[in-house]
């Protein structure tokens, strides 16, 4: 939902595929996306589960825990999926694995075979979640079908078993040909490419509140990669967008249309 609506934000046309419950949760879903002009008509709902939800707790230094609630997550699945929603779009993003039981790992990866059999572009985001055991097993399968895989630090930390952004971006891109980045936080991020690999740093801006950075990121490199961008050119937007996002309070308040963005950049390099 995020990185959707930070997308149609910098002017993308999204489409979001998903599932949710027939109660409150599910209806402020659906409204929200609707007031973003983002297309949630192939969002599923199920009376017969809740509305997955997440309590953010921040403290006054900006820690955050989380308390989830799967939900209408732990049931969706690729029958979920009305595979009319990839008609016409170019770039198929899959957001939140490691939160999908049922559609982690095998599911994901048929989904992505099926985009890349339609000519478009993959990429795939993860979401921490310490309940999950076998980390890699999870995101293997689909690693080889994947043209961008972009998790955060401590979920790469997790698949590689590794703390070094060198070590992890090596592993990873030995398993997909695709675009590797690691999302860094304060440090930036970590990109991984055929001809190119090292750090590309974040904006420095005044923190409110870091709620939805990583999905801005993705959001914003997303952008870049409609817009037809190499990837150092991509990750550089996506850091713009993050220090949008975490300069208001909100997941996606703070995000502004493509050209204040690229004018951001211009004025601070």
């Amino acid at each position: 939902m995020n990185t959707g609506i930070a997308l149609k934000k910098l002017g993308a046309d999204v489409r979001v595929v998903g599932k949710v419950g027939q109660d409150g949760f599910g209806d402020f879903i659906l409204n929200e996306l609707e007031k973003a002009g983002v297309d949630a008509s192939y969002v599923v709902r199920d009376p017969e589960v809740s509305t997955s939800f997440t309590f953010a707790m921040i403290t006054s230094t900006g820690h955050r825990r989380f308390l989830h609630t799967l939900g209408a997550n732990g049931t969706f699945c690729l029958d979920d999926i009305d595979l009319a929603a990839l008609d016409g779009a170019r770039l198929l993003h899959v957001a939140g694995t490691f939160l999908m039981p049922t559609f982690d790992g095998e599911q994901t990866a048929e989904l992505l075979r099926i985009a890349k059999s339609k000519g478009m572009a993959t990429s795939m985001d993860t979401a921490f979640n310490d309940q999950v055991e076998d980390w890699m097993g999870k995101v293997s399968p689909c690693l080889p079908h994947l043209d961008y895989f972009l998790p955060s630090f401590e979920e790469a930390e997790r698949i590689t078993g590794t703390s070094d952004p060198e070590e992890m971006g090596r592993v990873l891109k030995d398993m997909c040909p695709g675009v590797v980045g690691i999302k860094l936080g304060p440090e930036g991020f970590w990109l991984k490419t055929e001809d190119f690999e090292g750090r590309i740093p974040a904006y420095e801006v005044e923190v409110v509140d870091t709620s939805g950075a990583g999905d801005c990121f993705v959001a914003g490199f997303l952008r870049g990669v409609l817009e037809g961008w190499a990837p150092q050119r991509c990750a550089r937007l996506g850091n713009a967008v993050a220090a949008f996002c975490i300069q208001a309070i909100g997941c996606t308040t703070g995000v502004r249309p493509l050209g204040d963005v690229l004018k951001f950049m211009e004025e601070n390099g």
